[in-house]
């Protein structure tokens, strides 16, 4: 766990990365990686705001296993809501799956996402909708972009003050299409996850909006977080390519 921002920490795993927006008094789980790490991430958060403390709330990007996989038991420890997209519901309270990954393009996550689920876990109650157009109770200084394609529901959180976005998997951080952009983690401002995204008409408009923000730090759900992307954030937004 490391400060990438005022007030944002990035807790990574193996797979995804989580993060911890607010201070002592009030802050929030962003995303909240794959299944098992829940205690993972509650002692980050412990060293971070003190032991017996709690967020507010748990925020998801999208739905999909790596970003929801430990939403669900953190909410039970800590005894609060989970908060998504409406369109993210119907598959994390198990009435819709997501569309099965598509394989036929080359690329390393593409080989590999064959022995992910495209199944999440179903949060049951514990999910709630929140509101793209509402002030995020607590939150004040950040705002939810609707940023499909992805996932029909993706949401990015950005802090306009200082241009800090949370892109989920709008955007990655590192070439997911590369084995060794992968392994070595390289800081690259790419596309989506290929195999895990549904509408790539959406997801190219997804990327040309967050590029009109000009944000100042991107903290994805998979890389390292960037400063200075602005640019970067463009180029990719100018040169988008969908899988063939």
């Amino acid at each position: 766990m490391r400060e990438i921002a005022p007030g944002v920490a990035v807790v990574p795993t193996l797979i995804a990365n989580a993060y911890l927006v607010g201070d002592a008094e009030s802050w929030f789980l962003v995303d909240a990686c794959t299944p098992g790490n829940e205690s993972r991430i509650q002692r980050a958060a412990e060293r971070r705001f003190g032991r017996g403390g709690r967020p507010r709330a748990i925020l998801l990007t999208h739905g999909h296993f790596d970003h929801a996989g430990s939403a669900g038991p953190l909410a039970d420890i800590w005894g609060v809501h989970i908060y998504a997209h409406s369109l993210e519901l119907p598959y994390l309270t198990g009435h819709s799956r997501y569309p099965p990954f598509d394989l036929r393009s080359p690329g390393f996550f593409t080989r590999i996402a064959r022995f992910f689920p495209t199944s999440t876990v179903n949060l049951g109650t514990r999910v709630h909708t929140l509101d793209p157009s509402q002030v995020i109770p607590g939150l004040p200084d950040w705002e939810m972009i609707e940023t499909p394609g992805h996932t029909p529901g993706h949401v990015a959180f950005f802090r306009r003050s200082d241009a800090v976005l949370l892109a989920g998997d709008a955007v990655t951080t590192m070439n997911l299409d590369s084995f060794w952009g992968t392994v070595a983690r390289r800081k690259q401002v790419c596309r989506p996850p290929v195999p895990a995204t549904s509408n790539w008409k959406n997801a190219r408009r997804s990327v040309k909006l967050l590029a009109s923000l000009r944000p100042s730090v991107i903290a994805a759900g998979h890389g390292l977080p960037m400063l200075d992307t602005a640019d970067e954030l463009s180029h990719l937004a100018e040169n988008f390519l969908s899988p063939e």
